[in-house]
Order: structure tokens, then sequence, then C-alpha cells
């Protein structure tokens, strides 16, 4: 039953992704990206939320919204799944994202992103890219954006060690922005590289930002502490709520977890 409900919401979601682009294709010359963010936006991924517990019966809880400054930010988010690709995007008041350049390519979905102004990376560019992607957020925060990144610069499975990039330390320093840090359990509800979609909670935790200003060392010492941490504890609650013992990675990480049963993969 995991499966066949798992399987509908794919395909319902790329369904209402098409219909949204579609809709809202003609509309791309006319409207701010602000405008875009009120409509398109937003209403994209609360369709895709009430979706997701619909059909699979996935969740969603947000906590320490309160924690989120106004103005320009930098925010750094755990990355599981590609839920929180579009997930957490209405948290904030005006975000661009800092996204691999291929994704700008495809066809209408890479107008959308031209359009609400997000950071493609050139992966494959080195130090160069890495100067274009500074380059790029100075200009976004300067317009009072938040430019939020994924840390380990990819999808990473639920409690695999982490793995921070330099990018993230690179781009505080730069910026002169508070950084605020997030963490998720979206990878034990929406697993990468798999269609199967779990029933329970995806949780989120909005931390408290980390102050501009600390040396690059303290900096990704205290992001590490903090985003792991917190996403530990929610992936033991995530757990505790499937009946459901560690994955080995997983297991290793959280040793001493009173868990039991083993998690389901299909």
């Amino acid at each position: 039953m995991t499966a066949l409900r798992s399987f509908v919401f794919q395909m319902v979601f790329f369904l209402v992704t098409t219909l949204y682009l579609l809709a809202f294709t003609p509309l791309l010359p006319f409207l701010s990206r602000a405008a875009l963010w009120r409509t398109a936006v937003r209403y994209w991924v609360a369709t895709n939320n009430t979706l997701l517990r619909l059909l699979c019966g996935t969740r969603v809880e947000i906590r320490g919204r309160e924690n989120i400054p106004p103005g320009p930010l930098l925010i750094a988010a755990k990355h599981q799944s590609a839920w929180e690709t579009f997930a957490l995007l209405p948290l904030f008041a005006d975000p661009a994202f800092i996204l691999k350049r291929e994704l700008t390519r495809i066809p209408v979905f890479g107008w959308f992103l031209a359009k609400t102004g997000m950071i493609p990376v050139d992966r494959s560019a080195g130090m160069s890219a890495l100067k274009a992607m500074t380059r790029a957020a100075r200009v976004e925060v300067g317009q009072g954006r938040q430019i939020l990144i994924f840390p380990e610069g990819t999808r990473r499975p639920p409690g695999a060690p982490p793995d921070y990039k330099f990018g993230v330390a690179h781009l505080y320093g730069a910026l002169d922005v508070p950084c605020l840090p997030i963490a998720l359990n979206s990878g034990l509800f929406w697993p990468r590289r798999a269609i199967t979609k779990r029933a329970g909670t995806i949780r989120v935790e909005i931390l408290p930002p980390i102050p501009a200003g600390l040396g690059r060392a303290d900096f990704m010492a205290r992001l590490e502490h903090d985003i792991e941490g917190a996403s530990d504890r929610l992936l033991e609650a995530g757990l505790r709520e499937l009946g459901a013992r560690a994955p080995k990675e997983l297991a290793e990480r959280l040793a001493g977890s009173p868990l039991s049963t083993p998690v389901e993969n299909s």
C-alpha cells in the first residue's frame, strides 16, 4: 500500500507542477518576483504538502519560526530529501536558493528559477564558481534577500556522517549577515533516490541564528554542532513515530537509542 500511495503521489506531484507552470508561464513577463512568490510559489508548495498528507499520510511540523530575523540572512539547511528543495521557500520573505546550474536549463521550469532570482552554480568550475556565487549572493543580500544554501551540497541519508563544505563558511564571511541553521528529518519520510513516501511527520526545526562576525573555524564548528544535534533529535522522534529501528548508518550515529523494528524500504 505504501508503494502504491507513493506512486500515486509522485504522478499527481508532476501533474500539479505541470499545471502550475502552464498557468503561470504566460504571466511571467507581467508579474514581479514578489507577486510570483505570493501566488505561484506559495500555492504550489501548499498544494504539494496537502497532497502529501492526503495521499501518503505524511504531515509537516515546523518549529522555531520565531527565530527567523527580519532582513538579509544566510540560511543553512540540512539536506536529506527533495522535500526541502521546495517546502522551505514559503518560510521566508524573499529567498534566493543556491542551486546547481543544470536546473536552470530545464525548459519552462528554468524560466521560473530565473524570474525568482535563484543563484545558479557551475559545480565543475571550482574556485571561479565560488567567486561567482559570492558576487551574486552579495547583490541579492544588498536587496534585503535571504540566501538559502545546503552546506553539505547534496542530499545525505538520515544519520550519515556530516560532510559540510567550505562554501557555506566562505559565504558567511563574505556576506556579513547572521546565519540561520535549519535541522530536519525529511529523509525518513521522503527518502532520497526512492519513490517511497512514508506516513508520519516531517519535522523542521529553525534554530537560533548565528551572529555575523565569527571566525570561519568557529562558525563551522557551531553550525555543524547546532544542525547535527537538532537533526539527531528529530531523527529519533521520527523513528519512534515509525516504530522503527535505525538503519545501520543511523544506528552508528545514534548509538544507544532504544529503537527496535527495522525501517521498511518499500
